[in-house]
């Protein structure tokens, strides 16, 4: 594998954070991982064109927290997405997009959570960007609004907003690809309490989907990221999905 491929940028969000399954596989197509922390110090850059792109990672917190880092880090999106640099935001970073864009980030008003496997549909947009999984891992309790201009991907039942595409490159996903069975067994023991949240799927349940289901998240985040990865800059993507008009889409 060159080792002259550029680094990816991976935005962190807790201390023991890692990128899971994700920092692996780009690893395993030769691209380094610039790791950064913005909410214990550490920079972004003012240009992505010394990276081959940027992922945004979840966290606990929300992105309408009043925390400094949480503003830099929606204000920093502006960048990727003037460079139409490949830019992902997982579930935390979705939502971070989704306010970049001015859209609304909140809770469902009866609620209801997504802790567990739940199902996933393509929409006509999303078919031919890849195969979709049918099912997949979720762990919030905030969804967002679907952001003016952008294409909706993929829908839920509870959230419906689930995947969305804006301009060339960046994309934005509320379920979890990156999840290893490390971290699975992390997430639910130290967040235990969640599971009795209004929605919330039992551990047990979330080991048994585990088996049945990770296997599609699997190939889908292969062929998502050997698209993603060969996004060219400032140009619109062979695949790009019209952008969506009309009545705007709400949170359930």
């Amino acid at each position: 594998m060159p080792q002259s491929l550029k680094p990816v940028l991976i935005v962190l969000h807790q201390e023991h954070s890692t990128p899971g399954r994700v920092g692996l596989r780009l690893a395993e197509r030769g691209h380094p991982l610039d790791i950064r922390r913005p909410r214990f110090g550490d920079p972004l850059p003012a240009t992505l064109d010394g990276h081959a792109g940027a992922v945004v990672f979840g966290g606990p917190m929300s992105s309408n927290d009043d925390e400094d880092f949480i503003r830099r880090e929606i204000d920093w999106m502006a960048v990727p997405l003037a460079e139409q640099a490949p830019l992902l935001g997982i579930c935390l970073g979705a939502q971070m997009l989704a306010r970049q864009l001015g859209a609304r980030v909140g809770p469902r008003p009866d609620g209801l959570v997504e802790i567990g496997y739940y199902p996933l549909r393509a929409t006509e947009a999303g078919q031919g960007l890849c195969t979709w999984p049918e099912t997949v891992y979720q762990w919030h309790g905030e969804g967002f609004d679907l952001p003016e201009g952008a294409a909706l991907l993929a829908e839920g039942q509870l959230y419906r907003n689930q995947a969305f595409q804006y301009g060339p490159a960046a994309f934005g996903f509320q379920f979890h690809i990156e999840l290893t069975l490390a971290m699975m067994h992390r997430w639910t023991t130290t967040g235990a309490d969640r599971f009795a949240l209004p929605g919330a799927q039992p551990r047990a349940q979330h080991m048994e989907g585990r088996a049945v289901y990770d296997a599609q998240t699997s190939q889908f985040l292969d062929s998502f990221l050997d698209f993603w990865l060969r996004l060219p800059r400032g140009e619109a993507a062979a695949t790009e999905a019209p952008a969506a008009r009309g009545e705007p889409v709400g949170l359930a």
